[in-house]
């Protein structure tokens, strides 16, 4: 899926992002407010995760929302 479609339905996504990543808080999730770089960072942080996985798994996800 675009990403600008994700930003902009980003609150109604909050419930696919904590079903994949339940780690994320609320307050987490919507000081995001969409954007992919800083999506990308907290994941690093929370998981432990190398840039790539971290781009990996987003690139990942978002295509599981075409389905």
């Amino acid at each position: 899926m675009n990403w600008n479609i994700i930003e902009g339905k980003w609150k109604e996504m909050s419930g696919s992002l904590k079903e994949k990543w339940s780690d994320l808080t609320d307050d987490e999730i919507g000081q995001l407010d969409g954007k992919r770089e800083q999506f990308e960072g907290l994941l690093q942080k929370k998981y432990g995760l190398t840039q790539e996985a971290a781009q990996k798994q987003v690139d990942d996800w978002s295509e599981k929302l075409k389905d």
